[in-house]
C-alpha cells in the first residue's frame, strides 16, 4: 500500500493525535484563597434606641396679676434665681388699703349694732316672762339679734376679702426657680379680669425630656421582654442618655419616668418622659436633643462586622462563611439593627460560624479557602444600638 493512501494517512493522524493527548498535562486546581475570618460568639449586649426629644421644665409657673392696679416696682433681676414666696412686683396698694379700712369700719358698726340688738332681745325676754310685752315684740327683738349676727359675719367676710386683695398687691413667686424677662414695666396698668401675665418662673434644676416612640416599636419591645429575648436592666428604671445638638453626650444620665397611656392618632406614636438632673443649668427648656433609651439586655447577641455583610439583588443582607472542607458558603441573614460598627444578626448564623470579613471580593461560593483570624480595627464596646 502506498504511503500516500488515504486510509494510511488517516490512521497515522489518529495515532499522532492520541499521542499528543496523552502528553497534555491536566489543569491544576485553583489555589486556596487566604481570607480573614471572625468566629461568631454570643455575648450580652445592652440594646438602646435613639429618638429625638425636647426638654421642658419640671415646674412652670406663670405669674399673673390677681388684682388690678399700677405696677410700682419690679423687685427681681431678669434671668436670675428666685425663691418661693419672694416678692416680684409691687402693685399700688392704696385703693386696697382703703377698701380694707372701710371693711373694718363696717365690721365695727355691725358689732356695735349687734350689742344693742342683744340687749334689746334680753329685755324683751324678761318682759315677756312678766307678760309686759307681746310674743310678737319678743320675736321681733330676737330676729333683730340674728340679723345683727349675720351682718357681723358679712362684715368679717368683707374684711377677709379686702385683706386678700391687699396681699395680692405684693406679687410673690409661687415656686423656686429661674425667672425670665418681665412682661411689664413700672407704671404699667395690670388687670385682674384679663389676668395680665407679669413673668414666668421655671424650675430647671431638673428637666424633663419628652420623646415620641412608634407604638409598633413599643409593642415589639414589650413582646421581646415577655418572650425572654430581652432582659430588663438591673435597675428598676431604665437609664436614658441624651446627645446635645453639637453631638456631645450630656454628662449626667437620666431615668425613665413613664410612657403615656394614649397613642397619638395622627402620628401613631407614644410620648415617653425621662427626668434628667441639671445642677449646672447646662440644659434649658425647649432644647432639641437626641435621647438614647435603654431597651433591655440581649444575653446572647450575635454581632458581625458590617464590612462582612453585603446585599444580594433583592436587597437581603448576606455573608460568606467558611463551610465544609474550607470552602466558601453564602448565607442570607436577618439583621435587626446596627450596633456601633456591627450588625445584630437574628437569623442566618449560629454560634461558632466563621464569617469572612477580609478578601471578601475575591471569592465565590464554593471557592477553596485558607481561613486566618482577621485583623480588625478596635471598635468601642457594643453598648448602644442606633
Amino acid at each position: 500500500m502506498s504511503l500516500k493512501h488515504p486510509l494510511f494517512l488517516a490512521a497515522s493522524a489518529a495515532l499522532l493525535f492520541a499521542g499528543c493527548a496523552k502528553q497534555a498535562p491536566a489543569p491544576a486546581a485553583p489555589p486556596a484563597m487566604e481570607v480573614g475570618v471572625i468566629t461568631v460568639t454570643p455575648r450580652a449586649v445592652t440594646l438602646t434606641r435613639d429618638l429625638p426629644g425636647r426638654t421642658s421644665a419640671v415646674r412652670v409657673a406663670e405669674v399673673r396679676a390677681r388684682v388690678s392696679g399700677i405696677v410700682l416696682k419690679r423687685l427681681f433681676t431678669e434671668g436670675g434665681e428666685v425663691k418661693e414666696g419672694q416678692a416680684l412686683y409691687q402693685i399700688d396698694p392704696a385703693p386696697y388699703q382703703a377698701a380694707l379700712d372701710s371693711a373694718r369700719a363696717s365690721l365695727a358698726r355691725a358689732e356695735a349694732n349687734a350689742v344693742s340688738s342683744r340687749l334689746q332681745a334680753e329685755r324683751s325676754r324678761q318682759l315677756l316672762e312678766a307678760k309686759a310685752v307681746s310674743q310678737q315684740e319678743y320675736d321681733n327683738a330676737t330676729a333683730s339679734l340674728k340679723a345683727g349676727d349675720a351682718e357681723i359675719a358679712v362684715a368679717k367676710a368683707a374684711v377677709q376679702v379686702a385683706e386678700i386683695n391687699l396681699g395680692y398687691t405684693s406679687v410673690l413667686s409661687p415656686i423656686s426657680g429661674r425667672i425670665g424677662r418681665s412682661e411689664v414695666t413700672e407704671g404699667a396698668y395690670v388687670q385682674q379680669a384679663q389676668a395680665t401675665l407679669l413673668a414666668t418662673v421655671q424650675q430647671i434644676d431638673q428637666l424633663y425630656v419628652d420623646v415620641n416612640q412608634s407604638s409598633s416599636e413599643l409593642l415589639q419591645l414589650r413582646q421581646a421582654l415577655a418572650n425572654g429575648e430581652l432582659k430588663r436592666a438591673a435597675t428598676d428604671r431604665a437609664s436614658v442618655k441624651i446627645l446635645l445638638e453639637d453631638g456631645t453626650e450630656y454628662a449626667s444620665p437620666g431615668v425613665l419616668q413613664f410612657a403615656d397611656i394614649t397613642v397619638n392618632a395622627s402620628t401613631g406614636s407614644v410620648v415617653i418622659r425621662a427626668l434628667f438632673p441639671n445642677p449646672d443649668r447646662t440644659l434649658l427648656p425647649g432644647l432639641f436633643v437626641r435621647t438614647r433609651l435603654e431597651e433591655g439586655v440581649n444575653p446572647a447577641a450575635l454581632l458581625v462586622p458590617q464590612q462582612g455583610v453585603t446585599r444580594n439583588q433583592r436587597g437581603d443582607p448576606t455573608a460568606m462563611v467558611v463551610g465544609a472542607n474550607n470552602t466558601a458558603e453564602l448565607r442570607v441573614l436577618k439583621t435587626d439593627r446596627a450596633i456601633g460598627s456591627d450588625w445584630l444578626v437574628s437569623a442566618g448564623l449560629k454560634a461558632g460560624d466563621r464569617v469572612i470579613v477580609q478578601n471578601l471580593q475575591k471569592i465565590r461560593p464554593g471557592s477553596p479557602l485558607k481561613p486566618v483570624p482577621a485583623t480588625l480595627a478596635a471598635s468601642p464596646a457594643p453598648a448602644a444600638a442606633h
